[in-house]
């Protein structure tokens, strides 16, 4: 086994593999919980509210957001990769990756962003508002968890490879051409 290679069961795998997975997973779950959420979560109208905080719903760089999910999913996989071991080829390493999501990077990031404790405790937005969030990031971090737990785990399913590959395409390019049309 090469440099930067490890095993799941009796397969050997690359870093490379596993941030392409990654990058693929993270960005599917993201457009779909993020698709969920805007319409039942009504995203557009408070993103709109003034004082949200958030650009408008109708913002390119919204509009933009499932295409630089990749980024995200690289920095994702540079934290799996150590911790390979115990999350790739175990029983339970979708639910101890989920959680480690939902702890680290929901309920415990460094800012006092919203829905976090900190966020709780050093910002005037409501508790039941900041909870509100954790409809759409808890599910996706599980959903992403087990995904891409699967997928690392049955590397044989090279139908799943197509389909999640050509999905992940289409919630590329489907944004793209949006912007480009929108111009």
């Amino acid at each position: 086994m090469g440099y930067g290679a490890t095993n799941v069961g009796q397969r050997s795998f690359r870093f490379r593999e596993l941030a392409a997975k990654t990058v693929v997973c993270h960005t599917i779950t993201y457009f779909v919980m993020g698709l969920l959420a805007a319409h039942f979560l009504h995203y557009a109208a408070e993103f709109d509210k003034p004082g949200s905080g958030m650009r408008p719903f109708s913002s390119p760089w919204v509009t933009a957001g499932p295409v630089l999910q990749p980024i995200r999913g690289v920095i994702f996989a540079s934290v799996f990769w150590p911790l390979r071991g115990c999350l790739f080829g175990r029983r339970n390493g979708w639910i101890v990756m989920g959680w480690m999501l939902v702890a680290i990077g929901i309920l415990s990031t460094f800012a006092a962003a919203s829905g976090s404790v900190e966020g709780m405790i050093y910002t005037p937005v409501p508790v039941l508002g900041q909870m509100r969030g954790w409809l759409e990031v808890a599910p996706q971090a599980f959903l992403l968890s087990a995904l891409l737990c699967y997928w690392v785990d049955h590397p044989g399913r090279k139908g799943m490879s197509w389909v999640l590959g050509a999905v992940f395409f289409a919630v590329i390019a489907l944004p793209l051409l949006g912007l480009a049309v929108g111009r």
